[in-house]
């Protein structure tokens, strides 16, 4: 029986371990995510995460996550120009730069 059992734990180690490291997002992933929640299209989502997660603190990043919210008032996609007009409800002035400065590369780049 403690053998069985033993077997069948080793079994469960490979998917604990993976279910582990997706429960660990790294800073950009949950930014990406709270981006693409907030309506932004994962393309444009993906490339400001890149941007941004490096040149804002923790702090500012979970604010951000925040805006998650707008995208159930509204369902259609969020543009960028109406997400930075929501952005600044936030009143950081380093968060609108560094976002409007992702944005504007990210928009140029396509």
């Amino acid at each position: 029986m403690t053998g069985r059992l033993i077997c069948g734990l080793g079994h469960l180690l490979p998917a604990m371990l993976f279910l582990n490291s997706c429960a660990t997002l790294s800073p950009e992933a949950r930014v990406r995510a709270g981006l693409m929640d907030a309506g932004l299209p994962p393309a444009t989502a993906s490339c400001m995460a890149e941007r941004m997660v490096d040149r804002l603190s923790l702090p500012q990043l979970r604010r951000i996550q925040s805006l998650a919210s707008l995208r159930n008032s509204h369902m259609e996609e969020l543009t960028v120009d109406r997400f930075l007009r929501k952005l600044r409800a936030l009143e950081d002035p380093e968060i609108f730069v560094v976002t409007s400065k992702a944005a504007i590369a990210c928009t140029l780049l396509g």
